[in-house]
Order: structure tokens, then C-alpha cells, then sequence
């Protein structure tokens, strides 16, 4: 016998108020973290202003809005003035990533400063790994990488993130930064990392484009789930303490499946593509951006996400 008209679902749904009382799904700013990109000049972005570059006194000046508005978290992203076979900015003691990480920690130690630990964005080639004999050497990679994250923490960061996609990069990172007496910094490794067309604007902004060939021979399979349990149940092995699912939009089964899976803290990274189709599409009228970015992020921790890095962080600050 159906249980209508006694049972009424839209009873919960009549007001805001009480639509607001059973949501189950909550957005909190803390849960976010804003992607900055710096280089040696700045570089604005009318349609995408996320996806901008800041010189090192510029992102000083956004860190300032940043803090005011009350954002938490920034992931930052370098792009040097000169690049090579051996990313040998990505490690330099004086690199872009290291100066800007000393300037914002003495101006903001309350911001919590991770960061994008890869060597695309100094490699001449624009790979994630050194190249021999045409293709990316795995192991010899890992050195350069781990060399990266320690960099990193010298200089101040909070945590970093490793997200070249090599096979044991995490383990590689964790066992340099312990030698360096660093055992206190976290990784938050870029776990399940898809090759995907949404990460177009990005390699734009980051300049980190392969000069030949795709990174399909790293970077995860889109077609590929039970795969992505494998990933991040080696990087748990080796040390991660939490795990990046990334895009977040086009694999939210994936984050479904890592939070079902794993205790660690499970992130998902909102990808240029996805931030960008939703401006776009905002810009023609077709839709408004704000309920859209909102029920974005709204799907993407309703998967499971803890936290979330977003190009709409500064935007939701507003929002919220």
C-alpha cells in the first residue's frame, strides 16, 4: 500500500529555512584551497582571473586579499624565467616557488601554504620527468622530485604535493624529507591523476604544455577506476597522509570510491577545465555562474571530498 499521502517529502523542502535544517551537504570555507601561479611578472586573465600569474611582490599583495576574505589555503604553482632538460629551477635554492614561499611566510604565517611538487613547468620539454632515449625515465625522475619537495620545505611550505604520476615518487619524497629532518611535513600526493582534457587552460597559464607527444604514459587511463584503488593504495603504503583525486567533476566516482576505500583525508582537485566551461558558459548567458560553481562543489564533496582545491576559492569566500 503506498505510503502517500501520509509520507510527503516536499514537507522539508517548503522553505529555505527548512530546506537548510536537513541539508546533508555542507560547503565551509576552510575546506578550500586557492591555486596561485608565480612567475617572474604578472600576468592578468580577464575571461579566467584564476588562472592569472603574480610576480612574487604580487602574490604578496593577493595573499593579503586572500587572508582578508578569510581563505585558509593556497596551492602554489612556479613558472620560472628560464627552463631546462633537468628542471633544475624546480630544486634551485633561489627558484620562483622557494622566493615566494620565504616572502609569504614571513608576511602570512597564518596561511596554510602547499605545494605543486612536478617538474613540467621547468622542464624545456614540459615533462613531468626527465627524458632518455625519447621517453620519461621513471627512476632517475625521482631523485629530482624528492630534491624538489625538500626545496620546498626548506623555504616554508606546509605541506607539499607531489603530481608527476612517477611510479614511487611518494615513497622517494618521503624518505628525503625525513633525511632532511622534515619528518613533520605531510604529503599530499596527487593520487589517482587522470590524463584529461580538462587541463587545458592550466598547461596556458602554468606553461607547461609537452612540447612532444602526452603525458598518457603516466598520467591514469580515463576509462580506468580499479586502477585508481591501486594507485592509491601504493601511495598510502609509502607515506601519502592524504590523496588527491583529480579533475574532480568527471570522476566523482572515483572520489566515491577512495572515500569508501581509505581513511586517509581524500581531496579532489576542481580543474581549470571545469572552472572554465562553467565562465564561459556564464559569459554567454547560458546559465549563472555562481549556482553552478556552487553546485559543483556542492557534487564534489558530496563524493566524498574533504577538501577541495578550487579556482572559484576566492569567489566562494563571497558566496558563503
Amino acid at each position: 500500500m503506498s505510503a502517500f499521502p501520509k509520507t510527503r517529502l516536499r514537507r522539508l523542502r517548503r522553505t529555505d529555512r527548512l530546506r537548510g535544517l536537513v541539508r546533508e551537504t555542507r560547503l565551509d570555507l576552510d575546506d578550500f584551497v586557492m591555486p596561485l601561479f608565480v612567475g617572474p611578472e604578472s600576468l592578468t586573465n580577464p575571461e579566467l582571473p584564476a588562472m592569472g600569474r603574480f610576480s612574487v611582490d604580487d602574490v604578496l599583495s593577493e595573499a593579503d586579499v586572500l587572508a582578508g576574505l578569510g581563505v585558509r589555503a593556497a596551492l602554489l604553482f612556479g613558472i620560472p624565467e628560464e627552463k631546462d632538460e633537468e628542471a633544475s629551477g624546480a630544486y634551485d635554492d633561489d627558484g620562483i616557488i622557494q622566493a615566494a614561499l620565504r616572502a609569504l611566510r614571513g608576511r602570512h604565517p597564518e596561511l596554510l601554504l602547499l605545494t605543486d611538487v612536478c617538474l613540467c613547468e621547468y622542464t624545456s620539454h614540459g615533462h613531468c620527468g626527465v627524458i632518455r632515449d625519447g621517453e620519461v625515465a621513471n627512476d632517475e625522475s625521482l631523485d629530482l622530485i624528492a630534491r624538489t619537495a625538500v626545496s620546498h620545505a626548506e623555504a616554508g611550505a606546509d605541506a607539499v604535493c607531489p603530481s608527476d604520476m612517477m611510479d614511487g615518487r611518494v615513497g622517494a619524497v618521503r624518505e628525503a624529507l625525513d633525511d632532511a629532518g622534515f619528518e613533520q611535513i605531510p604529503i599530499v600526493s596527487y593520487a589517482a591523476k587522470y590524463a584529461s582534457a580538462f587541463y587545458g587552460p592550466f598547461r596556458e597559464a602554468a606553461e607547461s604544455a609537452p612540447a612532444f607527444g602526452d603525458r598518457r604514459g603516466y598520467q591514469m587511463d580515463a576509462a580506468n577506476v580499479r586502477e585508481a584503488a591501486r594507485e592509491l593504495s601504493l601511495d598510502v603504503a609509502e607515506g601519502a597522509d592524504a590523496l588527491i583525486v583529480k579533475p574532480a567533476l568527471p570522476y566523482l566516482d572515483v572520489i566515491r570510491a577512495a572515500r569508501e576505500r581509505f581513511d586517509l583525508p581524500i581531496a579532489a582537485y576542481n580543474v581549470s577545465g571545469e572552472y572554465a566551461m562553467v565562465k564561459a558558459a556564464a559569459g554567454r548567458g547560458w546559465m549563472e555562474e555562481r549556482a553552478a560553481a556552487l553546485e559543483s562543489l556542492t557534487a564534489i564533496k558530496r563524493a566524498g571530498a574533504d577538501f577541495v582545491v578550487s579556482y572559484w576559492t576566492k569567489e566562494l569566500a563571497g558566496w558563503l
